[in-house]
């Protein structure tokens, strides 16, 4: 059985960009994590050790987004191996890491990458 946990808007203040600027004064970010796993163990049990912890999710997120990046790619890249490597029950996981107002010359709302892994 395949189900699905979705920790959406986790909201941060980081300070990634190729423009030194950016490394000085930041910027917001949402970040949106969507996991594909297994409840079937949780349906019967109702354990928080049965199914994946929201709490450790959130807790990836930010330490990651802690540490500079020049690319947002490079920071959803670290995002998603951590996933991997440490949340047990892992099926797939998608990360979307946006990027509010990039300084790009023009009136955008956002960039974001999605990085999709099994």
């Amino acid at each position: 059985m395949q189900n699905i946990i979705e920790v959406n808007g986790i909201k941060l203040y980081a300070f990634h960009g190729c423009l030194d600027e950016e490394g000085k004064i930041g910027g917001n970010y949402t970040v949106d994590i969507t996991i594909t796993t297994d409840f079937s163990a949780s349906f019967e049990s109702d354990e928080l050790s049965d199914t994946v912890d929201y709490v450790k999710i959130n807790q990836v997120v930010r330490e990651e987004m802690a540490i500079r990046s020049k690319l947002i790619e490079h920071v959803g890249y670290r995002i998603s191996e951590r996933l991997k490597n440490e949340i047990t029950g892992v099926i797939k996981s998608r990360v979307k890491v946006i990027k509010h107002c990039p300084p790009i010359g023009g009136d955008v709302d956002d960039v974001a990458i999605i990085i999709e892994r099994e």
